[in-house]
């Protein structure tokens, strides 16, 4: 029997991925009228060179009308009208989006405001609330993290009342999507790492939450797969481009499975802390994740076993106890963080307790955790769970990620 009896998938990004990718953008944006884009990225992704790349791929055949490095590390809300307003100012038709999550999901806020004509974004949240298809949009991602590049999700900052929202469509998809590996080579050991947890976490949840389905679980498998098999090596040797290139398939094979069976309370947390004390969105999913999937394991201890098989490969999953295997998925996504933590010389935090601000003070302090918890009861990645929580839940489970400890101390030998 097919597990569930009925379930949706839809990806309607086309994508172009392998060397030299970026050159095919003019040939992407034309049969959709593309001729005066606006290019939107972020300072670090100019300084690292990748702006100029994207830009001598695009010529001769096109020259953008406005070129825009100034999109902020969360994606803003205010700064997603004022970038609407350039793009209207300097008479773009489509935008080309080349960044990690923040300049992704940036490019979907402004395709918003410049498709329906709106000035607050605020107005159009909600399902349903975008009735038409937007402006064109090529998607190039430069993290291996978020899958945004394929997914109908825009999560966007509300920083004057310290929440991320979330705006789903069909219509929020890009076009296309063009991973070239070229757009990760520079990428920081540490943010490669962070990254690839939050590209992990996608493919998990989407295997164990409530909306999951078998193509789903397909292209969540071999993200899982090719995470395990080029992360750390990856981050060891970050000059490797066929591992470069595996991970962002990963991250974009993820992006697609949770688009369509979605995510539960990893990201449910993971929002809200990020939403409160301002932590990258990868680094809250790296620390978090083993938790969801502890949480969960008594609510679907089969389906969280299976998670095994990808994790750490057939012979360990073969050799397992079928009644152990959940237990020791958890294990190796913690051994996995262990093992990014030591190829980062510390960067790659394994608990809240260790994350740092830019001034080296705490940036999860404990007694934020109340906070955390109240923002996470508004958040709607809990629909998905397998489990039901409440604001004590929250408390619990954000209690031991600050601690670094495990969620259940009999079950793991304490």
């Amino acid at each position: 029997m097919i597990d569930p009896a009925y379930f949706e998938f839809s990806c309607q990004v086309q994508l172009v991925a392998g060397d030299r990718a970026l050159e095919g953008i003019p040939a992407l944006l034309a049969p959709h009228g593309g001729r005066r884009p606006m290019v939107l990225t972020d300072a670090g992704v100019k300084s690292a060179g990748l702006l100029e790349i994207l830009l001598s791929a695009l010529a001769p055949e096109l020259t953008p009308a406005a070129v825009e490095d100034e999109v902020p590390p969360d994606s803003d809300l205010v700064r997603v009208t004022e970038l609407a307003k350039i793009y209207r100012d300097n008479g773009c038709d489509s935008l080309i989006a080349l960044g990690g999550g923040s300049v992704l999901d940036t490019a979907k806020g402004i395709n918003i405001l410049v498709s329906e004509q709106g000035e607050d974004l605020m107005a159009f949240t909600g399902t349903g609330a975008l009735k038409r298809p937007l402006r064109p949009l090529i998607a190039v991602p430069t993290t291996a993290g978020t899958g945004s590049e394929v997914t109908k999700v825009a999560v966007i900052a509300d920083h004057a009342n310290h929440q991320k929202l979330a705006f789903m469509s069909p219509f929020l998809l890009p076009h296309a999507a063009v991973i070239d590996p070229r757009m990760t080579l520079t990428l920081p050991p540490h943010i490669t790492a962070l990254t690839a947890m939050d590209a992990l976490s996608h493919a998990l949840e989407s295997m164990f939450c409530l909306g999951r389905n078998p193509i789903s679980h397909a292209h969540a498998f071999q993200a899982v797969t090719l995470i395990r098999d080029h992360l750390v090596s990856v981050v060891e040797q970050p000059d490797d481009a066929q591992g470069r290139l595996a991970l962002a398939l990963a991250a974009t094979l993820a992006g697609m499975a949770f688009s369509n069976s979605m995510v539960g309370m990893v990201h449910c947390l993971g929002h809200s802390v990020g939403g409160v004390c301002g932590v990258a969105h990868g680094t809250c999913m790296g620390i978090l994740l083993p938790y969801g999937m502890e949480y969960n394991r008594h609510k679907a201890p089969q389906i969280m076993g299976d998670l095994l098989l990808p994790l750490a490969g057939p012979e360990i999953f073969t050799t397992t106890a079928p009644e152990n295997r959940a237990q020791e998925a958890v294990a190796q996504v913690r051994a996995l963080n262990q093992a990014l933590h030591q190829a980062t010389q510390g960067r790659h935090p394994v608990r809240f307790k260790d994350c740092l601000g830019p001034d080296g003070s705490p940036a999860v302090p404990r007694e934020s955790i109340p906070a955390i918890a109240d923002t996470a009861l508004g958040d709607g990645s809990l629909m998905y769970n397998p489990e039901d929580m409440d604001r004590t839940d929250f408390i619990t489970v954000l209690e031991a990620a600050w601690e670094g400890r495990p969620l259940f101390a009999k079950e793991n030998g304490i």
